[in-house]
């Protein structure tokens, strides 16, 4: 996810102050991975400098002064193009699970182990990821699902993986 399209978009919303653009970023989108205070405000510095934002307001603190961020026409327009442009259909053709096993096998390691360990990891994942489908709410369980599903079609390779080794490794060490 592109962090400063994501703030662009929360700004279009309603002009905002990079503490509450930090706060609804880390509730919608940053899951297990929140902003730090100073990425919020280098990427509003940023765009600021881009032109694709400009500050409307300065408000008295007890610190630093608050400003209040506005989105401009040309930070409006890239939203719009980034919301209406398709995401790079994924995977890549060459992941770090194909990596792995390939340099397993050419350098006569165990492969099976390690797509037996990688396995056990994403049923672990998935586990954690299912408790928080029904813990949470309808946010939490749209990301848990998209989390599960992916995982789902990395255990597929895995099984699929496995089952030909022998001719990968065949192929690999020719």
């Amino acid at each position: 996810m592109t962090v400063p399209l994501t703030l662009l978009g929360l700004l279009e919303r309603e002009p905002s102050h990079g503490y509450d653009l930090k706060r609804d970023y880390d509730a919608y989108f940053g899951r297990g991975k929140p902003l730090s205070f100073g990425q919020v405000y280098s990427t509003l510095s940023r765009l600021a400098r881009d032109g694709k934002v400009v500050i409307s307001d300065l408000e008295p603190g007890e610190g630093p002064d608050r400003k209040r961020y506005v989105i401009t026409d040309l930070g409006a327009t890239e939203v719009d193009s980034w919301l209406t442009e398709p995401v790079a259909p994924e995977p890549h053709l060459q992941t770090v699970l194909f990596a792995k096993v390939t340099l397993a096998l050419m350098l006569g390691r165990n492969a099976e182990t390690y797509l037996d360990t990688q396995r056990a990891a994403h049923l672990r994942r998935m586990r954690e990821l299912t408790e928080i489908k029904r813990s949470g709410g309808l946010v939490d369980a749209l990301l848990a699902d998209h989390g599960l599903f992916h995982l789902e079609a990395d255990l597929r390779w895995i099984d699929l993986t496995s089952a030909r080794l022998d001719a990968l490794a065949t192929e690999v060490r020719s």
